[in-house]
């Protein structure tokens, strides 16, 4: 077997102020220790012991006796305990008829205890006991650490998502007095399979997508970065909206692992004339607030997913902004979203919050809504990313 594969042997150290321990010990384990089973340390008080834990820090056991000269073994008992190491065991050895030092031992912590004369047999199965004790606490310790080093990526892994989404609002301050926009996305987990993102085409032109990954977690994350990047390539050269999602459709359809999809909703919105042609692929119908008063749902798509089907041609519609006018995009974390009576949030709740808020900017429309979801949902744990993005004509 390859030595790293190798279980290490099961430090033991014998603390006794008997020196016939040591040849005992050595002489009935020796198959043992020959074997790199187990390996001994000595040391003939507590003191000397403490010395031997802290040259050697990995020991598994301390097989310790009770009545000794300068350190007890129950005092060596309570300096062990201070480190705080729960895979370290102790086991007591005593007369037979000092069974009240015994008990006080176990009372303070010992894993189990012997008495004199030692039968080595019977030390033998305690030794076994403890090394099973042992090897679960460290097992759960690793498994522990493990968690811990995992949580610790999913936090930073949640943090490059955010980061790779756009987050300097107003984005475009060269057209701050003919636009504004606003986005936000709150995953349910660490990360998420939601996303937002704009970008300019050209000096009339920009690019807006609002999509939502299935699935949850990593895989959807990793998804959702994929589909983010291919979709603003492709958009970035100017294609059409329907062109655009049919490519990044028949690339991703390439790519698929375990059937995964994403609904997208990607316009090009003219900022001079408040023109919007978009493709929705099974994305939830964006709303638009007029300038009037009124709140209007923009049609439901007649397209398929995205990554569904590769030899799917999307179809592409047109709307229009007038001023004042604003289109706020959303995923079904939105709609969806539930309370602790496991009511719905639903459409209706949405549409009239958006007409109390129709007229506000972009900022106060999205943080609006979901300000407006969490106090909905109070006390229920949010079972999906909620992502917002709002765009309003100005002029």
């Amino acid at each position: 077997m390859d030595k790293e594969l190798e279980k290490a042997p099961v430090k033991i150290l014998s603390v006794d102020d008997e020196m016939d321990l040591e040849l005992l010990l050595t002489q009935y384990f020796r198959r043992k220790i020959r074997k790199g089973e187990y390996e001994f340390y000595f040391a003939h008080n507590g003191l000397e012991a403490l010395t031997m834990l802290l040259k050697v820090k990995d020991i598994d056991i301390i097989l310790s006796d009770i009545n000794m000269p300068e350190m007890d073994g129950l005092t060596l008992l309570t300096k062990v305990n201070e480190m705080q190491n729960p895979a370290l065991k102790c086991i007591m050895v005593s007369a037979y008829g000092d069974m009240g030092n015994i008990r006080q031992a176990m009372n303070n912590g010992a894993f189990d205890f012997a008495t004199k004369p030692i039968d080595l047999d019977d030390l033998s199965v305690t030794i076994e006991k403890a090394i099973e004790q042992i090897d679960y606490i460290k097992n759960s310790q690793k498994e522990h650490n493990q968690l811990e080093s995992l949580k610790t990526d999913l936090a930073v892994a949640g943090e490059i998502q955010q980061a790779i989404l756009p987050r300097i609002f107003p984005p475009f301050p060269e057209n701050e007095h003919e636009l504004d926009l606003a986005a936000l996305m709150n995953p349910a987990k660490d990360v998420g399979g939601d996303f937002y993102d704009f970008f300019r085409i050209d000096d009339e032109h920009i690019g807006i997508v609002m999509a939502d990954v299935s699935g949850k977690g990593v895989p959807a994350a990793i998804f959702m970065a994929v589909s983010r990047t291919l979709i603003r390539a492709i958009g970035l050269q100017g294609y059409s909206p329907d062109v655009c999602v049919t490519k990044a459709n028949q690339l991703l359809c390439r790519e698929s692992v375990d059937s995964m999809f994403v609904t997208v909703f990607y316009a090009i919105y003219n900022i001079t004339t408040g023109d919007l042609e978009y493709c929705n692929g099974g994305h939830n119908s964006p709303y638009i607030l007029r300038s009037n008063g009124t709140v209007e749902q923009m049609p439901m798509s007649t397209n398929c997913l995205v990554g569904v089907f590769e030899d799917f041609t999307f179809n592409s519609a047109h709307s229009h902004l007038d001023t004042g006018d604003t289109i706020v995009m959303y995923t079904d974390g939105v709609n969806e979203a539930f309370n602790t009576n496991f009511e719905e949030y639903g459409e209706a709740r949405m549409e009239k919050i958006l007409a109390e808020l129709n007229g506000k900017t972009c900022r106060e429309v999205v943080d609006g809504q979901l300000e407006d979801i969490r106090r909905f949902a109070t006390g229920a744990e949010q079972s999906d990313d909620i992502t917002i993005m709002a765009l309003k004509r100005l002029a």
